[in-house]
């Protein structure tokens, strides 16, 4: 797995050696010995490489938004959240085509984990992309905003390793409430609704 492009040595920052500690198919973490901008002698950091990811805010023609609720291992406790998957082919999403594959990576999160899918007024609007925790990763999401989303006829299509005991679409007043219970405390929930609320978003569904 490679470093993401916008990850970049220059302008002070620079690698000296490099070391891959852990590897599998979804992250990868490196020893690096680097200088920096404020750091001229080389010192160590961990670093955990993860592919892209996407999460979306599917809204209804109702005006809510569609969540699901998933159990999550590390922390044994099942959280409403957002539907969200990593993009496949990381790399493509750095290209020409970028967008394309963000959304599609959207859209195929969207149907597997909720059974829904964009409905013919639909809208894809981007609200670009946050880094998870930059401090030890390069990990990032994008965030999309799919409005005017309907149940697809196929229902969901989950794969073994996802366990998802609900979908539901929540009201605006119903998200506000479980974001100031912290009901809602996943990231990319989080920051889809800090994104959905600079946009306007939870206003127009009012």
């Amino acid at each position: 797995m490679r470093f993401h492009r916008f990850v970049q040595d220059g302008e002070g920052w620079g690698t000296r050696e490099r070391e891959v500690l852990f590897a599998n198919p979804f992250l990868e973490v490196h020893r690096v010995q680097v200088t920096s901008p404020a750091r001229q002698d080389p010192f160590e950091w961990t670093v955990c490489h993860r592919k892209a990811g996407v999460a979306v805010a599917a809204q209804a023609p109702c005006g809510g938004f569609v969540m699901v609720r998933q159990e999550r291992v590390p922390l044994r406790a099942h959280l409403w959240e957002f539907p969200a998957g990593q993009i496949d082919e990381t790399g493509k999403v750095e290209g020409e085509q970028a967008m394309e594959v963000v959304v599609a990576t959207g859209l195929r999160e969207l149907g597997e984990e909720a059974g829904y899918e964009l409905g013919p007024e639909g809208e894809v609007v981007s609200m670009r992309h946050f880094l998870s925790s930059p401090g030890f990763t390069d990990e990032h999401t994008y965030l999309l905003w799919l409005r005017g989303v309907v149940p697809r006829s196929a229902g969901p299509a989950r794969d073994a390793a996802e366990a998802i005991s609900e979908v539901r679409v929540f009201s605006i007043s119903e998200l506000r409430h479980m974001v100031v219970s912290g009901e809602i405390r996943d990231a990319n929930t989080l920051c889809a609704l800090a994104r959905l609320t600079a946009l306007g978003g939870w206003e127009s569904a009012r």
